[in-house]
């Protein structure tokens, strides 16, 4: 690996920091993955992400929005409707979940040899 300054590393586990604390926990990724497929409702979101409270489900799609990952549409219809759905933004994690896979898979595969 090339040397780097104090000042470089920090801005890159600052910017790392932050991308665990978007991305990160355990419902985020399970989430997002559950909108690939269209836009859903909440209790959609919630038959797929099987395990997840509602009051975590509500949090997670609240971060999730608040960071541009998610769009939440109301239909004013009785009864009312709201729907949730990835906006563009969010395809910019494709890559990135790709390299945490291939890395979990390749740790995985280290851990169950060394046992």
């Amino acid at each position: 690996m090339a040397e780097r300054s104090t000042t470089e590393c920090t801005s890159k586990l600052n910017a790392i920091d932050d991308a665990l604390y978007v991305i990160g926990g355990k419902w985020k990724l399970r989430v997002i993955a559950s909108l690939r497929e269209g836009h859903k409702r909440f209790n959609e979101i919630q038959r797929v992400s099987v395990g997840i409270s509602a009051r975590v489900l509500s949090n997670e799609l609240k971060e999730l929005e608040m960071n541009g990952f998610v769009k939440r549409t109301v239909h004013t219809q009785t009864p009312v409707v709201v729907e949730y759905q990835l906006t563009d933004y969010a395809d910019t994690l494709g890559d990135l979940f790709l390299a945490l896979a291939e890395w979990g898979e390749m740790h995985r595969d280290k851990i169950r040899r060394e046992r």
